[in-house]
């Protein structure tokens, strides 16, 4: 085997296995290279490898990381956060930014359908893969729907999971766009301004009514939407 090929593969069996996690350091080259006896040419061609197969970053000046998975989440699923940071082997975790019952105002109309000075429940909330946010949420709840959310904390899960296990529904719409992140936006993502952003607006309902409104932010350049369909 070319002493490349078994750099490249010695790194990325250590990356699969969760040796190095995302965002972990490897070796600087001038290291491998006496790791592995050989020129920094071999570990070059190695790591540049391991840069188009998409399992390691290099950054100037930062050196070379372990890269964050892609994303990935069908657009017609009602998904749960937590489940997504979890399935890429990170650790979840989430804050809640402010949580306040109030009366629906104009503006929230194009949000939810409601009644002028119907109640709902704001909540602004941020999600973290690892140290590193992962979206950041957005939501407003129809307190004439599920009024149990005016007393919830949501301090055993975020108001998303909580939902999923509390009340039930029946149908729900995505709209699904690109923005650039304005400065609240990008320090909540620790992103640029101006940065590149996925955005998935949803509304949920149950027998007509509905439930929630909710905008999720995502940093652009880690996410995708999937849909699988077929003919007919």
């Amino acid at each position: 085997m070319p002493l490349h090929l078994r750099i490249l593969n010695d790194v990325e069996k250590r990356i699969l296995s969760g040796e190095w996690p995302p965002g972990h350091r490897i070796p600087f080259e001038h290291e491998l290279t006496v790791q592995y006896g050989c020129s920094r040419m071999t570990v070059n061609k190695a790591l540049t490898d391991l840069v188009k197969k998409g399992l390691i970053e290099r950054r100037r000046k930062a050196g070379t990381h372990v890269s964050f998975p892609h994303v990935q989440f069908a657009v017609m699923e009602i998904h749960d956060l937590r489940r997504e940071v979890q399935a890429l082997g990170l650790p979840y975790r989430y804050e809640i930014v402010s949580l306040k019952p109030r009366r629906a105002r104009r503006e929230d109309n194009a949000r939810l359908d409601l009644a002028a000075g119907a109640s709902v429940l704001e909540i602004v909330c941020d999600h973290f893969a690892g140290d590193r946010p992962f979206c950041h949420e957005e939501r407003l709840i129809n307190l004439a729907a599920v009024p149990e959310a005016a007393k919830e904390t949501f301090e055993e899960g975020p108001p998303g999971t909580w939902l999923l296990g509390k009340v039930p529904w029946s149908s729900a719409e995505h709209r699904i766009r690109a923005e650039a992140a304005k400065a609240k936006i990008a320090s909540a993502l620790s992103i640029p301004t101006g940065s590149a952003c996925l955005v998935v607006e949803r509304t949920t309902h149950y027998s007509g009514l509905q439930i929630t409104h909710v905008i999720f932010t995502y940093p652009g350049d880690r996410h995708e939407l999937v849909a699988q369909f077929a003919h007919g």
